[in-house]
């Protein structure tokens, strides 16, 4: 599988993960947990992740296009 091909699959993937973790957080945060709970804290490294992957394709485009001579 090409690296922009994976890319993609696996950030869809990471996504999905994220709103399960954004979902778990807001539940917690229903009940009534203290903030100071790991589960606030969750969320932040898939989105770490999303934020690489998401730029990464934002760029190829472009990176793409510089490369491919006119």
């Amino acid at each position: 599988m090409a690296l922009s091909k994976w890319t993609r699959f696996f950030h869809r993937w990471v996504s999905i993960l994220f709103i399960a973790t954004v979902i778990a957080a807001t539940i917690a945060a229903a009940t009534g947990q203290s903030t100071q709970s790991p589960i606030f804290y969750l969320p932040l490294a898939p989105l770490f992740v999303l934020m690489i992957t998401g730029l990464y394709m934002f760029a190829l485009p472009y990176v793409r296009r510089r490369a491919v001579p006119e």
